[in-house]
C-alpha cells in the first residue's frame, strides 16, 4: 500500500494540449487535494531534481516509452496514464490513476529493458529499449540478418527486418509482424523477422537470459536500427548486439489492472457472435 499524503508525483506529458483538457485537469487537481505534490517535467534533469517518487506518463504508449527513457536506471516507477487510443502500457483511466493513488491500492512490477550495443550508437542515443529493438532495410534490396543465440548460429533471415521484442512489447510492433501474445510476466524474448522472403521462417521465443547477436548483409547504403522510438542508421555489415539490461524499468499495475481484460477490451480478443449467446 502507497500513501499519498505530501507524496511527490511528477507528471510528464509530450502533448501540450493535454494539460488543458478535462480528465487531466481533474485528475491533477484530485491528487493535489489528497496532499500529492505534481512537478510538471520534460526532462531526467527535471525528474531528478523534482525528488519525485513516481512519474505519471500521461498519453499514449509512445508517451511511455519517452518516459521510460527519463527514468532510465533511477528506479522511479511509471504509472501509465491513458489519455490515447489503444494503450497497453498506459492502459489506465485518468480517474482510476487518482483514486488508486489516493488510496495505494497499486503495485510495482519489474518490467525488462534491452541493451543494444552496436558501433554506430553515439553518446546522444539511449542505447536501450522497453518493448523491441529491429533492423530495417532502408532501400530495395532485402535484407539478410545473421543470428546468433548465445553464440549458437542460426539459418539467415532474409527478409524485411528483424524484431527482437520484450514480453511486454508482445501487442506492439512484434503483434503486428505476427509474433505471439505473451504475458508481461513472462520472461521470454521474441526474435520475428518483418515480412521475411523465406516462408520456412516462424517467430521464435527464447529465454531472456540468452544474448542476441546480428550481423546484417545488405546492399543497400544504409540499415536502421530502431530501440522503441528511436532510430540510428548503421551501415551494412554492422554487428547489433542484444541482452536484458542490469536494470529493469518499475512499472505501476492499479489493482484493477488486469492483462487478459485488456487484451479482449482493446484488441477484440475472442469477438465471435457465438460468444454473444
Amino acid at each position: 500500500m502507497v500513501h499519498c499524503t505530501d507524496m511527490k508525483l511528477a507528471i510528464y506529458m509530450r502533448n501540450p494540449a493535454l494539460e488543458r483538457e478535462e480528465r487531466i485537469v481533474r485528475l491533477v487537481a484530485a491528487l493535489e487535494a489528497g496532499g500529492c505534490v505534481i512537478t510538471p517535467v520534460k526532462t531526467r534533469g527535471e525528474l531528478l531534481a523534482s525528488g519525485a517518487g513516481m512519474l505519471l506518463a500521461v498519453g499514449g504508449d509512445g508517451t511511455f516509452l519517452s518516459a521510460a527513457e527519463l527514468v532510465a536506471d533511477s528506479g522511479i516507477p511509471v504509472l501509465g496514464v491513458n489519455a490515447g487510443r489503444l494503450g497497453f502500457l498506459s492502459e489506465n483511466a485518468p480517474d482510476a490513476v487518482a483514486e488508486a493513488i489516493l488510496s495505494g491500492k497499486m503495485s510495482i512490477e519489474d518490467r525488462p529493458v534491452l541493451k543494444v550495443s552496436c558501433d554506430a550508437i553515439g553518446d546522444d542515443v539511449w542505447p536501450y529499449a522497453f518493448n523491441e529493438v529491429t533492423v530495417h532495410r532502408n532501400g530495395a534490396a532485402m535484407l539478410g540478418v545473421d543470428v546468433r543465440l548465445d553464440g549458437e548460429q542460426l539459418p539467415t533471415y532474409w527478409a524485411d527486418g528483424l524484431l527482437v521484442a520484450t514480453s511486454s512489447g508482445s501487442t506492439a510492433y512484434s503483434l503486428s509482424v505476427g509474433g505471439p501474445i505473451v504475458i508481461p510476466e513472462s520472461k521470454v524474448l521474441i526474435v520475428s523477422p518483418i515480412a521475411p522472403h523465406n516462408l520456412n521462417v516462424r517467430p521464435l521465443i527464447i529465454p531472456d537470459d540468452m544474448t542476441v547477436e546480428l550481423d546484417l548483409q545488405s546492399r543497400d547504403a544504409s540499415v536502421t536500427l530502431t530501440m522503441d522510438n528511436r532510430t540510428v542508421e548503421v551501415l551494412p555489415g554492422a554487428h547489433v548486439s542484444i541482452k536484458v539490461a542490469q536494470f529493469s524499468l518499475k512499472r505501476v499495475r492499479l489493482a484493477k489492472s488486469d492483462f487478459i481484460r485488456a487484451l479482449t477490451e482493446k484488441l477484440f480478443w475472442g469477438e465471435d457472435v457465438r460468444n454473444l449467446l
